[in-house]
């Protein structure tokens, strides 16, 4: 990553929350590191009510589509892989209700990076037509769905067993 594109980055607190406060500098695999972030942001909000973590992340969500626009334009670039507040909120979303435990935290991680990377309908779709901050934040939201819906499956089929 550029100079001045950690300039850019670390000079704005726009800016900086588009790159997950620093996760989406890393060099290698911004958007893991993202993720990662977003494991700790859940962790600090998994204790709120329902109603307040759901809250936080619409919030987050709409302020997510704000800043990505905001910092996609000022480095012109549509979608820049260090743009990471995508995958906390895809992460915040992929947990909504699901029991707090570690193998469901870890099995939350990997399931919304592989339907982020893979990008499966309507994913990939909303990822080539819908531009903007919006657009950054609404790919991953989907991949989110599909990864929250596995996951309410294992932890049923786990209940039932």
């Amino acid at each position: 990553m550029s100079q001045d594109v950690k300039h850019v980055v670390l000079s704005s607190p726009v800016h900086l929350f588009s790159f997950g406060f620093g996760a989406g500098l890393s060099p290698v695999a911004p958007g893991t590191v993202g993720t990662l972030f977003g494991v700790a942001v859940y962790l600090a909000l998994v204790s709120l009510s329902p109603v307040l973590y759901v809250l936080c992340v619409v919030g987050l969500f709409m302020a997510g589509c704000w800043a990505c626009g905001q910092t996609s334009a000022i480095l012109k670039v549509p979608d820049h892989p260090g743009i990471v507040i995508d995958e906390v909120v895809g992460y915040l979303v992929t947990m909504l209700f699901v029991p707090l435990a570690w193998y469901w935290v870890l099995a939350g991680f990997f399931l919304f990076r592989v339907f982020d990377i893979w990008k499966p309908w309507p994913v990939s779709l909303a990822d080539r037509k819908v531009s903007g901050g919006f657009g950054i934040m609404l790919d991953d939201l989907l991949a989110a769905l599909y990864a929250l819906l596995c996951l309410h499956a294992m932890v049923w089929a786990v209940q039932l067993a």
